[in-house]
């Protein structure tokens, strides 16, 4: 997802997808851990988005500060 399309979101939206996206981190961790991750880059993905969605809500905090 873009940045632009998360700073449209509001604080609860964002909350719920960073929470769904650690989720899914953590999913894929255990898969590694594992040994049946098949996309390692599929954890790349996973770990920018989450530092996007903190970014856009450090931002938005910021502002209304």
């Amino acid at each position: 997802m873009k940045a632009q399309e998360l700073r449209a979101k509001n604080a609860a939206e964002l909350k719920d997808i960073l929470l769904e996206l650690r989720k899914e981190q953590f999913s894929l961790r255990m898969q590694h851990g594992n040994g049946t991750l098949d996309g390692r880059h599929e954890l790349k993905r996973v770990r920018r988005e989450i530092a996007r969605v903190k970014t856009v809500m450090n931002q938005t905090q910021g502002e209304s500060a």
